[in-house]
């Protein structure tokens, strides 16, 4: 089992994206997502998000809103917990990723990058102010097989 964060930075109606293009053997490689990662010891939701913000950007987020956890169950890698932010408060000087370029895309043009099937979902979940939610995903692959929103299924579009 896996635990990560991943964080939307929000502008202008914009969010701070990566595109995932500088790791190996990266299970998001060429892939755009927010910023976030791996817990390290000791690391609360909060905390683990906070560093990784840090560590990807050079920013410090001073406001947020925790807003969800999204459970991945894939036939390729480790079930994960990701526990969705966004941030509308930082300070700080944006710095060269490590692991990707970053970018400030419009919110209406997220929808043409290359995304996870499922980021899609809880993307419009972001945009839409829906409350605390439990997101559940299950590929084959990268193909999105279900989704369940608190604990209930979605239709596929």
């Amino acid at each position: 089992m896996k635990m990560t964060t991943l964080c939307y930075l929000e502008r202008d109606g914009r969010y701070l994206m990566l595109h995932r293009t500088k790791k190996a053997n990266d299970e998001n490689r060429d892939k755009w997502i927010g910023v976030g990662g791996k817990f390290e010891d000791g690391e609360s939701p909060e905390d683990c998000m906070r560093r990784e913000v840090r560590e990807e950007t050079g920013l410090s987020v001073t406001a947020f809103c925790y807003r969800g956890i999204v459970t991945f169950v894939s036939d390729e890698y480790p079930c994960e917990y990701m526990h969705l932010f966004t941030c509308t408060d930082w300070c700080g000087t944006e710095k060269v990723c490590d692991e990707g370029e970053l970018a400030w895309i419009d919110k209406r043009q997220l929808f043409d990058l290359t995304l996870w099937e499922g980021d899609r979902i809880f993307l419009k979940l972001l945009d839409s102010a829906e409350p605390f939610f439990s997101l559940k995903l299950v590929y084959r692959g990268e193909k999105l097989l279900s989704a369940e929103l608190n604990g209930r299924p979605l239709e596929k579009n």
